[in-house]
């Protein structure tokens, strides 16, 4: 993720999304807010049918929640909790808010799942990479890279009634891969209160949804097509209809770091400390909570699909779709059970 600035409103167009609105039906009455935030942009849709509450005081709301979340997680603010913790060279318990023990402990559950391939423990290592507030220039050495290796890790956080303790007093936490999914459910939630239920909220093509759109139609979320490959003047590579849950996309193949001369995608192996070299171009993880959709996405990223689908199958709070680069340079679908994807442009693997 890059810079987490505030949140300010401007029309958008969704990286990776199209919502189609499908029917012949009366649209019913929308409300569209949409602006910046976590270095990305949110786009929030209310459906909704007579009053509406004011929706400047849904507006502040919306800022509030995502201001609070930029306060917390972004790595970018040296003032946030996030960047505190990681400025605190204790190995003594450190007390946190409840929201960053939530989202630290629900990363914990998922390295432990994952067998430790998702890890927030990879601030140093993404800065080694050229990615992040601190980025290191030119490419790395297989020195700094053990030594980053040497104080990162999973296991070298442990949660407790006091706080979050380190093992090793250098480790540094980035919850990017985690922090989107948060926002985006804190968002849905604000406004499942407020009584709508409605709903499309996303953040850098994070998606939280609930009930029908506009058209009184399942919500449309489109799997962009990564560049390149065969058909690739195909926008989209698959649609997933929703009429609730999260959806959460991460790929290798959009956000990169030129290291002398060398394009590199930013996901990087937190076992091994390299970039991934993989045919998996893209995972999208389907989930009752856009925080566990986001996390699993860039776990899924790390494996290939075969163990990819087993840990998938082994969990049944989440399903997921592949988009797999074969030898050739064509393409095709995966989907583990339970996953509905139509209009695939590409063999779809079952």
């Amino acid at each position: 993720m890059k810079r987490l600035p505030g949140t300010n409103k401007r029309t958008q167009i969704l990286l990776g999304f199209l919502i189609l609105w499908i029917g012949c039906s009366s649209p019913r009455d929308i409300i569209i807010i949409s602006g910046q935030t976590m270095g990305t942009t949110y786009s929030i849709k209310i459906i909704h049918v007579g009053l509406f509450e004011a929706q400047k005081k849904i507006e502040q709301g919306i800022d509030s929640i995502l201001t609070e979340v930029n306060r917390k997680m972004s790595t970018w603010d040296p003032n946030s909790e996030i960047s505190l913790f990681n400025q605190n060279q204790t190995d003594s318990p450190i007390p946190v808010s409840p929201e960053f023990f939530q989202v630290v402990n629900m990363a914990q559950d998922i390295s432990q799942k994952t067998n430790g391939v998702f890890d927030i423990t990879v601030f140093d290592l993404m800065s080694l990479w050229g990615f992040g507030p601190n980025p290191k220039k030119g490419f790395p050495k297989k020195e700094e890279i053990e030594n980053v290796l040497s104080h990162s890790g999973w296991e070298k956080i442990i949660l407790s009634d006091n706080g979050i303790q380190k093992q090793n007093p250098k480790t540094k936490l980035d919850l990017n891969a985690i922090a989107k999914g948060y926002g985006v459910d804190e968002v849905f939630q604000f406004l499942q209160l407020k009584g709508y239920t409605d709903l499309f909220v996303e953040i850098g093509g994070e998606v939280q949804c609930s009930g029908r759109n506009q058209r009184n139609k399942y919500w449309s979320i489109g799997i962009e097509n990564p560049s390149g490959g065969n058909k690739s003047n195909q926008i989209f590579a698959a649609i997933v209809y929703s009429d609730g849950g999260a959806v959460a996309t991460s790929g290798n193949y959009r956000n990169f770091v030129d290291v002398n001369g060398e394009i590199l995608g930013h996901i990087i192996n937190p076992k091994t400390g390299f970039p991934l070299q993989t045919n998996v171009l893209s995972v999208t993880v389907l989930s009752n909570s856009c925080m566990v959709a986001d996390a699993w996405a860039t776990a899924l990223m790390v494996m290939d699909y075969e163990t990819g689908l087993k840990k998938v199958t082994e969990n049944p709070n989440i399903k997921a779709v592949w988009i797999l680069d074969k030898k050739d340079g064509s393409r095709r679908v995966a989907r583990s059970v339970g996953a509905k994807i139509d209009d695939s442009i590409y063999e779809i693997i079952r």
